[in-house]
């Protein structure tokens, strides 16, 4: 469904008459478009020092782009709008050292261009040398999160904590979050630690060339697209789906060149079934659960099959995918797990005590697993979506659509696109350094963390 408010924000009568009321005017997210070569452009005011750990790695990553980086805003000149503001905040040290941060972002702030990226990068405040730097580092959070909410213009906010060592392991995070392919996500917190290097001949347009992933629930909404990023990519995907979405299903995977696998994930053979499937592929590199499903009902009104069905297709049925995969070996080497979680399992919903409770054990999942799976060089992480526009969204009431489409910094709903690029971050070769994250695809929404 269109978003008729956004196309009146977009007009000139109605901007002044929108203003004049004080709401918001929503602008329009840049996202990637097949094709683009970089994964920046235009202007970026950089932040660090000589003594940096990371400076090399941040200017590497930026002379991969065809932004034009400054030093200096005074340099840049008073009329240059930066696209982009860098800071690396990692050589701070104590709490009043964080002037740094005012110094650098206070007089620069209000020339961010529209769709503008804020990126801080720190030190986990766990691997912090004193106990005053770690009270630094943690600050950092606050900061970005409420920056996050103040630049507007759809502009994002984002913290990265870079783990000593794994210095190398940047670049990715560092893309992702500067580029269009992170367009809904904002005021998040990637946690990056030591992974294993990049072939020289990795190629960053097609990252995920020669590479089996499946995907849950890929007949239709956030699932196909999913599949069709992933297989953009370079992905040859195995789009699994119920037997009732066959034509649909058939669909997308003829569209993107990949398999349909017909299957319900609550059944007791499908784990069964999936590695038979995988075994003849030789293996996946990469897992989706992205299947799921709401019961709405107040926990009073709720009858017990609503929870049971909830409970199984959102987190049971991938606790036992994953456990026959591992059992059988067939999530190969440097592979990827990633789950779609939901901003109910982190802030609650009223009337979904089954789904939030389904969608909170899918963050436990991951962050249980994350360690675990780290022995066998094999990273788990999750996406929560906030307000995508999907059937399902098209059919709430008006008001209720109104409402979360606005609650969010950028004023806006997501897309299917925007959940999928993230996923397709997490399942890049080049993001072995991270695991145990949960990152929100939500504009940053204005309820939960």
């Amino acid at each position: 469904m269109s978003d008729l408010y956004q196309t009146i924000a977009k007009s000139n009568v109605g901007r002044t008459i929108l203003k004049s009321v004080n709401l918001p005017l929503p602008v329009p997210l840049e996202r990637y478009q097949h094709g683009q070569t970089s994964f920046i452009t235009g202007n970026v005011l950089l932040g660090t020092t000589e003594d940096s750990r990371i400076k090399q790695a941040i200017e590497s990553t930026l002379s991969e782009s065809d932004a034009m980086v400054y030093t200096s805003a005074v340099t840049a000149g008073d009329e240059v709008k930066f696209k982009s503001l860098v800071f690396d905040a990692t050589t701070i040290n104590s709490s009043d050292e964080l002037i740094k941060l005012y110094e650098f972002f206070k007089p620069v702030i209000k020339r961010t261009a529209p769709n503008g990226r804020i990126v801080v990068i720190g030190t986990p405040p766990e691997g912090a040398d004193t106990p005053q730097q770690a009270v630094a580092q943690r600050a950092l959070e606050g900061f970005v999160r409420s920056i996050g909410k103040e630049v507007k213009k759809s502009c994002s906010a984002q913290l990265i904590y870079i783990s000593k060592g794994a210095e190398n392991q940047l670049t990715s995070p560092l893309r992702f979050v500067l580029s269009p392919k992170s367009a809904y996500v904002s005021a998040q917190i990637i946690r990056v630690n030591k992974g294993s290097a990049l072939p020289k001949e990795f190629d960053w347009n097609k990252p995920l060339k020669d590479k089996v992933a499946l995907v849950t629930g890929a007949a239709r909404g956030i699932g196909e697209s999913i599949a069709e990023v992933l297989a953009r990519d370079g992905a040859k995907v195995i789009c699994l789906d119920i037997p009732q979405a066959a034509q649909p299903l058939e669909t997308v995977a003829r569209r993107i060149g990949g398999e349909a696998l017909q299957l319900d994930i609550t059944a007791e053979n499908a784990p069964a079934e999936i590695a038979a499937k995988l075994k003849d592929m030789g293996g996946a590199d990469i897992i989706v659960h992205n299947a799921g499903v709401t019961r709405d009902k107040t926990l009073g009104n709720m009858p017990e099959h609503f929870w049971k069905m909830v409970m199984d297709i959102n987190l049971t049925s991938e606790e036992r995918i994953n456990d026959k995969l591992m059992e059988e070996k067939l999530i190969n080497k440097n592979g990827r797990i990633v789950c779609v979680s939901s901003m109910s399992g982190i802030a609650g919903n009223f009337g979904q005590t089954n789904y939030g409770a389904s969608k909170a054990g899918v963050i436990g999942l991951v962050q249980t697993y994350a360690p675990i799976l780290g022995k066998e060089k094999i990273t788990i992480n999750a996406v929560a979506p906030g307000f995508i526009e999907t059937k399902m969204t098209d059919a709430m009431p008006f008001t209720i659509r109104e409402a979360g489409r606005r609650m969010n910094s950028m004023s806006q709903g997501g897309r299917p696109q925007d959940v999928a690029e993230t996923i397709a971050f997490f399942s890049s070769p080049a993001s072995s350094g991270i695991t145990g994250n949960v990152v929100r695809v939500c504009g940053q929404s204005l309820i939960g963390a």
